[in-house]
């Protein structure tokens, strides 16, 4: 069971790796993801008991902290965000289609987590950095006032961390562009 997700972001490859080894060593947690990413970062999922996560952020932010770009501790994350992060998200209905875009990974899984648990929304796609200069996005589909109220709230957290980049609300996209997202 997953009790927590942190997520580090360090701005050098051989540092994160260093980083990450040490975040393992320092308390009870299971790695979910490790690897670089766009532009040479290096991104680390955590997982296990709050205490247990925070314990080994602060660890890193201690030992590496003019090397950490951005950390998020999420307690209680929403499943549907833990699917999306594993690729594992169900097939989801067509319906409006919303789109957040941050400047880091643990904005917009923090923005993700933020806009599911605000309105009825489903992820359709949840990306991190990849290919993508370091940027994260989300997109959600549900009825119309659901994705605008999800894509606001997650639009909000990321604003006031000082990570947004930019947001679309559609309506209804064209049945093309769904087979293509």
């Amino acid at each position: 069971m997953i009790y927590a997700v942190g997520v580090l972001e360090i701005k050098s490859i051989p540092i994160g790796v260093e980083a990450c080894d040490d975040a393992l060593k320092s308390s009870g947690i299971r790695l979910l993801s490790a690897h670089p990413s766009c532009p040479g970062k290096y991104e680390i999922l955590l997982t296990g008991s709050i205490s247990d996560v925070q314990t080994a952020l602060d660890h890193v932010q201690q030992k590496f902290g003019h090397y950490v770009l951005d950390n998020t501790l999420m307690g209680r994350i929403d499943q549907s965000v833990i699917m999306a992060l594993m690729g594992a998200q169900p097939e989801a209905p067509h319906g409006a289609l919303g789109i957040i875009e941050t400047y880091s990974a643990a904005s917009i899984i923090k923005a993700a987590d933020t806009a599911v648990k605000t309105a009825k929304v489903e992820i359709v796609d949840l990306r991190l950095s990849r290919g993508m200069g370091g940027k994260g996005v989300v997109m959600l589909t549900g009825e119309v006032g659901d994705v605008t109220a999800a894509v606001e709230a997650g639009s909000d957290y990321a604003i006031r961390q000082g990570l947004f980049s930019s947001k679309s609300i559609m309506a209804a996209p064209h049945a093309e562009l769904w087979e293509h997202l």
